[in-house]
């Protein structure tokens, strides 16, 4: 076989492993991802109360990330980075989308309306992600590193809060901040921290997966599982386009487009990075026509997720550590993915089965994702050197975006348009961050600060 791969990948981009190399590698991959594609939903469905809903839409979360995933790897025309790009739903949509079923619930709507909501706006807001797409190169001279920071901070600690209620029983729990509840929010976090001390690459990536599942069987020692009626659950989940219905309200759709923004930004690290363990370039036009193919194909995935009822999709970074692990960067791997993520999706018991996590067990994981993204947000502003600027941007930036979460009844006097936008701590802090960022362009360097970004060493 021609040599195509460096000497630490066992299958280049374009190399075809055998079948059972391939199943192996694609098992692990559905590892690292399986909870972070279920779990938005999850969330989503309890805090919103959409009960029955629940396990139809866990479904199509797994089967569109299947479908996603394949279109990456395929690369259909320009749609496509052609490599192992994991599609599942994004934690940083939640707020926005919370806030838009909560919206819909003030003005009388239930669990359909919510969700018709929820979808006509993220359909349309996909559009964005698509657009923007085709100027993602030039988009980075505006969206910088240091905005694109303090809005994924804010997102991680605006989400801390639905983690920590979580671990005390869920809001509206008869039992919530109980001395139960807590402990097994304790063991969840406890095995996740644990596990995560492995010297073994695929121990650590699991380690989620498998905090879970030891929460839920010390949930079930206590009494604290319910298991549902599964004669009622049909035996298949059949896609069907808008299920819910269709419906689109500006005041929800601005804060999720934001959002749509940013991810797009976020999706363009995320395939430089699968680049690199793919040991593919990432300068050139070869790397700029892959990125922009890539981040298109967040935007179509994003916008068939809204057509089969589920939550706005992106490119997951977990996977480039399997990569790095295994040693196999085939492309052809994401086929297999696919297949078994639909195949996960196709049964709605598995959705059912599910929704018995107890909240704290849930609340115990997910508060490890959610500081796990505050801490990334936190990473990506400290790669930068913080000059007199900088820190102006993300101390006013982060000083908004918290001030509105921490004390809700700011903008209660402001019109009701401005208080949906603004009353996001993600949007507050975005906006607020591209505001100043853009004024102080406008501002000429001193020649201090002029040294001084002369001094930094380059971006990675």
């Amino acid at each position: 076989m021609e040599q195509q791969h460096s000497s630490d990948l066992i299958y280049g981009l374009d190399e075809r492993p055998s079948v059972k190399a391939a199943s192996y590698a694609a098992l692990q991959h559905v590892l690292a991802s399986f909870v972070g594609i279920i779990t938005p939903t999850l969330i989503i469905g309890g805090v919103l109360g959409l009960g029955d809903h629940i396990p139809y839409l866990i479904s199509m979360a797994l089967m569109v990330s299947g479908v996603g995933t394949f279109i990456q790897a395929k690369r259909i025309g320009p749609i496509g980075a052609g490599m192992i790009c994991v599609q599942g739903t994004s934690f940083a949509f939640l707020g926005s989308v919370l806030g838009a079923g909560f919206l819909v619930k003030a003005n009388g709507g239930g669990p359909d309306e919510m969700l018709a909501t929820i979808f006509g706006v993220c359909f349309f807001g996909a559009f964005v992600e698509i657009i923007l797409s085709r100027f993602i190169d030039k988009l980075k001279a505006v969206i910088t590193p240091v905005v694109t920071g303090i809005v994924i901070t804010t997102i991680g600690i605006s989400l801390i809060k639905v983690g920590i209620t979580d671990i005390a029983g869920g809001f509206g729990a008869e039992d919530f901040g109980s001395a139960s509840n807590l402990a097994l929010g304790g063991v969840v976090l406890a095995t996740i921290v644990i596990l995560n001390l492995s010297r073994n690459t695929m121990v650590r990536l699991s380690s989620i997966l498998v905090g879970l599942l030891v929460g839920w069987l010390v949930a079930m020692m206590l009494g604290k599982v319910t298991m549902p009626d599964f004669s009622s659950q049909p035996f298949l989940s059949i896609p069907i386009p808008f299920k819910y219905g269709f419906a689109f309200d500006w005041q929800a759709f601005l804060p999720i487009a934001f959002i749509y923004l940013i991810t797009a930004i976020e999706s363009t690290g995320d395939l430089t990075a699968n680049c690199l363990f793919s040991k593919q370039k990432i300068e050139g036009k070869q790397y700029i026509k892959r990125v922009k193919a890539g981040v298109l194909a967040d935007g179509i995935n994003s916008m068939i997720a809204a057509v089969f009822n589920t939550f706005p999709n992106t490119t997951f970074s977990q996977n480039n550590g399997v990569i790095h692990l295994t040693g196999i960067a085939s492309r052809y791997i994401g086929y297999f993915i696919a297949g078994i993520l639909f195949l996960l999706g196709l049964f709605p018991i598995l959705g059912a089965i599910l929704m018995t996590i107890p909240k704290p067990v849930l609340g115990g994981a997910t508060l490890v994702m959610f500081g796990t993204v505050a801490a990334a947000g936190i990473k990506i502003i400290a790669s930068e050197t913080l000059d007199r600027r900088r820190i102006m941007t993300i101390a006013i930036s982060l000083g908004l975006g918290l001030g509105v979460m921490l004390v809700p009844d700011l903008l209660k006097e402001a019109p009701k348009l401005v208080q949906t936008i603004l009353g996001s701590p993600v949007t507050m802090s975005g906006i607020a961050a591209l505001v100043i960022t853009g004024l102080l362009s406008l501002v000429k360097e001193t020649p201090q600060e002029t040294e001084l970004k002369s001094q930094s060493l380059p971006e990675a």
